[in-house]
């Protein structure tokens, strides 16, 4: 899937919120980021990597890292997510695929024998200057913000 590695010039981007306001990677500059990749908004794999990212935000604000989260959903798809959940960070809807094609993300998968296209969770972990720091591709969705301050 990705081919972008540690050490890597992080592919820069701009997509509206969840609000409908422009994010991009420059608004993060002098900040480290967790940009994390996740299928579909609500399904349960999502909502438990969501969740205890929004749970150990805290934490990893402490560590200095922002969060954005990133899916093809639309807007009002990623509204409905963040108010139910009530995450503490935006969540870009990336309905045209821009910013999941620019990271790498988006290709062939298999669920219960079925091959399809979608996004192929991962997180990217970024420094203060868009550099790449790591890459999850194994996403533990229960036991993401561990994963994360593991690194």
């Amino acid at each position: 899937m990705t081919t972008l590695k540690e050490g890597d010039k992080a592919p820069d981007f701009k997509a509206e919120d969840q609000d409908g306001n422009e994010i991009s990677l420059s608004d993060y500059k002098g900040k480290k980021l967790v940009l994390f990749f996740y299928p579909k908004a609500s399904t349960p794999g999502c909502t438990a990597e969501a969740c205890n990212l929004s749970d150990n935000y805290e934490v990893l604000n402490e560590k200095g890292y922002e969060i954005l989260g990133v899916s093809a959903d639309s807007k009002k798809r990623q509204q409905n997510f963040k108010n139910k959940y009530d995450f503490k960070y935006p969540l870009l809807a990336d309905e045209d695929k821009e910013v999941i094609n620019a990271y790498g993300v988006w290709g062939p998968k298999k669920f219960m024998g079925k091959e399809y296209d979608g996004i192929h969770r991962t997180t990217f972990l970024i420094d203060e200057n868009g550099k790449i720091e790591a890459v999850i591709k194994k996403v533990k969705t229960k036991a993401h913000a561990e994963q994360i301050l593991e690194d």
